[in-house]
């Protein structure tokens, strides 16, 4: 069976009946393919009453009985069984890292900071600070306020003119 897709209607080729056009609004899905859900503990009628599909006694068929997220029924749980390594040290801060060569993208004579580099896309999320490395060359002058500078940096800014100020 092939089946050609139109805009409004689906188009069937059947070998023994030619074709027929089926509207979209009449598509149902294939007869056993969807089931009712069950409507659990509604009477014996239903054939699913009384105990509900739980069955009889035992923990799952209490109520509340969900357990709590990683218990393993008395074994040592998986976050306990696996090797701790490390630590991570609170007061680290998140640099963010852009070379120099990138700021060839602003004018002459612009004050470049934060905001601006922001705006043009070079940094997405400051986070805890700024640092400009010193991979490239700055062809212009400008004025670079962030919060740190790489050695190398700083002196390929400030000999194209401009000035490498640490806010």
């Amino acid at each position: 069976m092939t089946i050609i897709v139109k805009v409004a209607s689906y188009v069937l080729h059947d070998k023994n009946e030619g074709v027929m056009t089926m509207k979209l609004g009449e598509l149902k899905p294939a007869e056993g393919a969807t089931t009712k859900a069950w409507r659990r503990g509604r009477g014996h009628g239903s054939g699913n009453g009384k105990t509900a599909g739980r069955g009889h006694k035992g923990q799952r068929s209490r109520s509340g009985s969900g357990g709590k997220v990683g218990f393993e029924g008395g074994q040592m749980p998986l976050y306990r069984r696996l090797p701790k390594r490390g630590f991570t040290c609170r007061n680290t801060k998140e640099i963010v890292a852009i070379n120099v060569q990138l700021l060839n993208v602003f004018n002459d004579g612009d004050t470049v900071d934060i905001a601006a580099l922001k705006q043009k896309g070079l940094v997405s999320n400051p986070r805890d600070g700024v640092k400009i490395l010193g991979n490239g060359n700055v062809n212009k002058k400008l004025t670079v306020k962030v919060n740190y500078f790489s050695q190398a940096a700083a002196e390929k800014i400030q000999s194209a003119g401009g000035k490498a100020e640490v806010v």
